[in-house]
């Protein structure tokens, strides 16, 4: 049984390597590995870069799993190899559940024991993944390790995120800063600074940090007309810091600071490189 079952997945697996390899590819040179079966607590970020990039978010049961031969995955990663998987689908938790009683793609999994592929038959994996033209059987994973080992509370996290793009006051994909501005108060130390963002879709966006005297700037967003002075960021772990996080240029772009003097205008660049720190890195997926 084992040698039929290999035999009819080679066909397969030829058509894989044909549709499915060309657009996968390894992190950059010196990325860690990332962990694709092994890792079940991705940050909140990656699952919103998975989720968006990904047409359809499905659970799959594991019926066959198949190393490739290194020649032929030669951009994976170290400590990774990549393999050829025949599932079973369980459920979809986003896009329709495909039709098809098996199905196959390539994902890149942390190496085993000696080197060898690491036991995943009957393992559960939660795919981010898109269709492949013309073959309703097999799937393109949206980055080589876009495929994690599954369970209730992973889950339960990208449901969350699924809700909260969904939702009807999601903030929207951030694209650029188009004007920036530092005003002075009255009192020494005080003042405030703007920065008016561009969106996706089009609608009002600003950053307001605000400076009291004998009191550390604080900041906070608004997406919509009513500015939020609140002081207050975003909390971590919501779609609002990762919007900005992996929107907002490194520096302001030339010509945006209009602030009226060279003191205001090094006040809101100093502004503008706080908010980015507190923020922190884009989070990112290799290969995404």
């Amino acid at each position: 049984m084992r040698r039929r079952f290999a035999n009819r997945a080679l066909p397969m697996l030829a058509a894989a390597l044909a549709l499915a390899a060309p657009p996968i590819r390894a992190g950059a040179a010196g990325d860690a590995p990332a962990a694709a079966v092994a890792d079940s607590s991705p940050r909140f970020g990656t699952l919103v870069a998975l989720v968006s990039a990904a047409p359809l978010v499905l659970t799959v049961e594991v019926r066959k799993a198949i190393a490739l031969d290194p020649a032929r995955a030669r951009d994976v990663g170290a400590g990774m190899m990549r393999a050829y998987v025949v599932a079973r689908p369980l459920a979809a938790l986003k896009g329709a559940l495909p039709a098809a009683p098996l199905l196959s793609f390539l994902v890149d999994v942390p190496q085993g024991v000696k080197g060898r592929l690491p036991p995943l038959a009957k393992q559960h994996l939660l795919l981010f993944a898109r269709p492949v033209a013309g073959n309703p059987a097999m799937l393109q994973l949206v980055a080589p390790t876009a495929g994690l080992e599954t369970a209730a509370p992973l889950e339960q996290r990208v449901g969350a995120v699924l809700a909260a793009l969904a939702a009807d006051d999601a903030p929207p994909r951030v694209t650029g800063v188009s004007e920036a501005i530092y005003v002075p108060g009255t009192l020494s130390g005080e003042g405030q600074a703007q920065f008016f963002l561009v969106t996706a879709s089009h609608g009002p966006a600003a950053i307001t940090v605000t400076h009291r005297p004998g009191q550390p700037a604080g900041w906070s967003v608004s997406f919509s007309e009513v500015v939020d002075a609140s002081g207050r960021p975003p909390a971590p772990d919501t779609l609002a810091t990762y919007r900005l996080a992996c929107g907002l240029p490194r520096q302001l772009p030339a010509g945006v600071n209009v602030s009226g003097t060279a003191e205001d205008r090094a006040q809101a660049a100093a502004d503008y490189a706080q908010v980015l720190a507190d923020l922190g890195p884009c989070p990112s997926v290799p290969g995404l």
